[in-house]
């Protein structure tokens, strides 16, 4: 595509509702934007290991109009001689992502907004998971959200805003290499409730399992079948309480543009 007409195509572009609400979890995650004119632009990009081509392709589909070249494979050698394939592709230069870019970014580092809390949506986080989220172990129901490229004031920030937010029992951890977010396993059902609609199937594997739990009977023996008026806590979305609402979009609409 010639500059002129590169120009034109970029002129009618503008972000989705929907994707802002990824972009702000990809931004905190794995995914960075570039300015190639001290600012005046920005592009988005993106990187995965090969082995998440699924979750690539997702997010390939959600900014597709946005991406000139498909997403492409790129070869690493590690210090050790270890090759890693990793896939990625970028958008083009926009001033649409400027805003964004001056949030996110001091000094050429990352950081959290301070309005981080009027921004991060269900749709985010769960974006934010899947791209560099985990299980703290496959014993355990607590989830890693790995922050060790944010100060220790930034990870106290998101802390504090998946608390109000979403009601989730999360603290700050330091590790060698950083500190990262721990959001408890008493908080599993929530965390699960919040992202399940939007976690593509490749990635399901980081969701934490449903625990088994059984209930007393008047007679005190133990009954495995919900009594009357019973929801489980994918029915069940608040925020500081669990309160139950009705708050599970369809897979269709979680994954309109």
């Amino acid at each position: 595509m010639r500059s002129r007409e590169l120009e034109a195509y970029k002129n009618t572009l503008a972000l989705s509702s929907v994707q802002r609400e990824v972009l702000v979890g990809l931004l905190l995650g794995d995914a960075c934007l570039e300015t190639q004119n001290r600012g005046h632009t920005y592009r988005l990009k993106v990187e995965q290991s090969a082995r998440h081509t699924a979750y690539v392709d997702d997010l390939y589909a959600l900014f597709q109009e946005w991406v000139r070249t498909p997403p492409a494979a790129r070869s690493k050698r590690a210090s050790n001689g270890s090759v890693t394939t990793n896939l990625a592709f970028q958008t083009v230069s926009h001033s649409a992502f400027r805003f964004y870019a001056q949030q996110f970014y001091a000094d050429g580092r990352k950081r959290v907004p301070e309005l981080i809390h009027h921004w991060l949506t269900p749709r985010g986080l769960s974006y934010w998971f899947m791209d560099d989220g985990s299980l703290k172990s496959s014993q355990s129901k607590g989830v890693i959200l790995n922050t060790h490229c944010f100060e220790r004031q930034d990870v106290e920030r998101l802390a504090h805003s998946l608390s109000d937010l979403f009601g989730l029992q999360v603290k700050a951890r330091r590790q060698l290499d950083g500190v990262q977010l721990y959001v408890s396993g008493r908080s599993f059902e929530i965390f699960s409730a919040i992202v399940d609609p939007y976690v593509i199937p490749e990635m399901r594997y980081k969701l934490p399992l449903a625990r088994r739990t059984t209930c007393l009977k008047s007679n005190g023996g133990a009954q495995r079948f919900p009594q009357a008026g019973w929801k489980s806590a994918l029915e069940c979305i608040g925020k500081r309480e669990l309160d139950c609402e009705a708050y599970k979009p369809s897979r269709d609409e979680s994954r309109a543009k």
